[in-house]
């Protein structure tokens, strides 16, 4: 109703009960119906009207992707392959009916955050020529029963009316974040999310007939192990797809794709963003062209420099510089512990230093950064002991110089203890393989603490046995407040001694 209404109404109602009152006449029975009327008119609205709200919101949000293709999402090369293999089923629809193939009702994307789960529901719409209407699963969840179901009737009524609407066989509706709904049902009290589920799991189960418009569910989560059962067997969510990091090939095709639109200078190797950001995800190589794009514009440049793309990529990773000032001896003990980590990664792994920097940076008041290596998802014993040794090796440093350790260790242990349960958990300590669930906690505790004292004792040595190199890297770092790789590895000479 529009507005000038409703204050015609406000204004008139009760000037029309005085008058009434004036002659006579009992206004009390009209008053309360009044009043009786606006709660079901509130009660409704709450309860119908917001899923209709919802649905409303949504058309101006999303009325529909940019036209995006397959072609322009990059680092997913088997997702893609996988996901357009499960798309065919709904393109080639005449085809899967003569063999009396079921359709798909539902694709799930899995995988960590910023991996392009959303972008590839958007280019699956566009491949199969579909409607594509998206929620978040926050948009579900309400304190009032019964109205997160009314939502879910609602998205499934609003896809099948706009692709009647524009002329469409198909419709892709997308839920991001469904492990907020679809999260384990347990015994006991019925809760809210549970009727919400409930009628998703109805609507996936009536989700296919033989009449257009036909309908495919696509949904996303990174917690995929908190989704209930019925919701991920087959004939609900009947394809799960992983979507992973980018390996090399796939962050240099997702860092090409973002350098479109900037101006690089010639000289710019994005091979050498791609060797240097192996972990990262789509959104975060994303956000290193833009920050590399925000430092050229701060210094008035014409250009993207490789410089820029480096400070951005220790943005990305460690947080933005910042102002803190530290004192003396505080910036001493920082560049011991940097330094630590720096000769035990060089011994452990020759050459793998790029800069040691006491700039401080997020939460971290001074940081060393690694030169690329080789994307790796298998680990040896060695090679895990050998991050151990790397992780501990700034709190060695601290003792050796200053007798205590400080509380600038403490995300090292954290590290070094994550690497620890996960030689645990693949049979790589003196344990063996072992099931985790059966084993004591004093048991554990003990195993945990003897390869950390072996490793940290290890650790300790390396240092003692380097420390001239120790002391001649600590004067420059003081001095410049910043060591290449180059210069690091000029104090050392031919005298690196590996590990005993």
């Amino acid at each position: 109703m529009r507005k000038w209404m409703w204050e015609a109404i406000v204004g008139f109602v009760p000037v029309l009960l005085i008058f009434m009152a004036f002659m006579g006449l009992n206004v009390v029975p009209l008053i309360f119906g009044l009043l009786m009327a606006g709660a079901v008119f509130a009660a409704l609205k709450m309860r119908g009207g917001i899923a209709i709200g919802a649905a409303q919101e949504r058309k101006r949000k999303k009325a529909g992707p940019a036209k995006l293709t397959f072609e322009e999402i990059g680092g997913q090369e088997s997702a893609k392959q996988e996901l357009q293999e499960a798309l065919d089923f709904m393109v080639r629809h005449e085809e899967i009916k003569q063999f009396g193939i079921r359709p798909i009702k539902g694709i799930l994307l899995t995988g960590p955050p910023g991996t392009g789960k959303t972008l590839m529901a958007k280019a699956a719409a566009h491949y199969t020529n579909s409607v594509f209407v998206a929620a978040s699963g926050s948009e579900f969840v309400e304190m009032y029963v019964g109205v997160g179901a009314g939502r879910i009737r609602e998205l499934f009524k609003e896809a099948r009316t706009r692709a009647a609407k524009e002329n469409k066989e198909n419709a892709i509706i997308f839920i991001d974040e469904i492990d907020v709904i679809g999260g384990k049902r347990e015994g006991g009290q019925q809760r809210e999310y549970d009727q919400t589920l409930n009628q998703l799991l109805t609507e996936m189960d009536g989700i296919y007939s033989a009449e257009t418009p036909r309908i495919l569910l696509m949904a996303a989560t990174n917690r995929k192990e908190m989704l209930d059962a019925a919701l991920l067997r087959p004939g609900r969510f009947d394809r799960h797809i992983q979507v992973d990091l980018p390996d090399k090939k796939g962050r240099m095709h997702i860092l090409e794709l973002h350098a479109k639109n900037k101006p690089l200078q010639e000289s710019v190797s994005l091979e050498k963003v791609a060797e240097e950001s192996f972990g990262f995800s789509g959104a975060q190589l994303e956000s290193i062209m833009n920050e590399a794009a925000i430092y050229a514009m701060r210094e008035d440049k014409q250009e993207i420099e490789q410089r820029h793309l480096s400070m951005a990529i220790d943005k990305v990773m460690l947080g933005e510089r910042t102002d803190r000032e530290s004192t003396e001896e505080e910036k001493r003990r920082v560049a011991i512990h940097e330094l630590g980590h720096a000769i035990a990664a060089e011994v452990v792994a020759p050459g793998s230093v790029n800069q040691v920097a006491l700039s401080p940076r997020g939460r971290a008041l001074g940081y060393v950064r690694h030169n690329p290596q080789e994307d790796k998802y298998l680990y040896t014993k060695a090679y895990l002991e050998g991050q151990i040794i790397i992780a501990l090796a700034g709190a060695a440093a601290e003792e050796i110089y200053y007798g205590e350790r400080s509380t600038g260790s403490s995300n090292d242990f954290e590290q070094a203890i994550n690497i620890v349960h996960t030689m645990m958990t693949s049979g790589l300590t003196s344990l063996g393989i072992v099931n985790m669930e059966m084993m004591t906690k004093e048991v554990l505790m003990k195993e945990n603490s003897a390869i950390l004292d072996e490793l940290a004792a290890r650790s300790k040595q390396i240092l003692i046995d380097h420390s001239a190199v120790f002391d001649k890297s600590l004067e420059i770092l003081l001095r410049e407040e910043r060591l290449s790789g180059e210069q690091f590895r000029c104090q050392f000479g031919d005298s690196v001694l590996l590990p005993a």
